[in-house]
């Protein structure tokens, strides 16, 4: 395949992946856990092939800079927001996650809108705390698929989650606001800071 139709693949999967919300959605509505857990699976590594293949075929984009990020929001959150409505993550972790989210998206937005764009880089804290809130899902899902009954393991997790998100979120508004640490988008900007 020429190397001029490799150059939107990395996207296309990333819009793959965001298609993929509503199945997941529909997939936990109907309390079918197993098809959740695939479809939610099958989310996750499409994230790390899409990222992979942006890098090692050199198309890295703004487009993608911006998907990315996005799919990965609206995959958690409305896999915690649906296994919160079944009653498998507390309502006030949600808020927590959503909050955080909410917090950083406003920020870059009224940041971006007196200065100008600027590149997102997660952060170490913020790369754990996706890590911890996909390994929560992730666990429920499989729990509720298998039926197993593991409280201390979706404790822990919980609880990781919490301190995770609220730590990295404390860290966001720390580099932005008191350490000033922006750096400007340039026309360049990759895909996966």
């Amino acid at each position: 395949m020429p190397r001029a139709n490799l150059a939107h693949l990395p996207n296309l999967i990333t819009l793959a992946r965001i298609a993929l919300v509503p199945v997941l959605i529909l997939f936990l509505k109907d309390q079918d856990y197993a098809a959740g857990l695939i479809v939610f699976v099958i989310a996750g590594a499409s994230d790390a092939l899409d990222g992979y293949l942006a890098k090692r075929l050199n198309v890295q984009s703004r487009l993608g800079a911006i998907l990315d990020p996005v799919a990965d929001k609206l995959l958690l959150v409305s896999a915690y927001v649906m296994l919160t409505v079944l009653g498998h993550i507390p309502f006030w972790l949600v808020l927590v996650v959503v909050f955080r989210d909410l917090l950083i998206v406003g920020g870059y937005m009224l940041y971006t809108s007196h200065a100008g764009p600027v590149k997102m880089r997660p952060s170490i804290l913020s790369k754990l705390n996706t890590l911890m809130q996909i390994a929560l899902a992730t666990l429920v899902l499989a729990q509720q698929a298998a039926g197993l009954d593991w409280p201390l393991t979706i404790h822990v997790l919980v609880v990781a989650v919490l301190i995770t998100t609220v730590v990295s979120g404390a860290h966001y508004l720390w580099s932005w606001m008191i350490m000033k640490e922006i750096e400007p988008a340039h026309s360049g900007e990759n895909r996966h800071d």
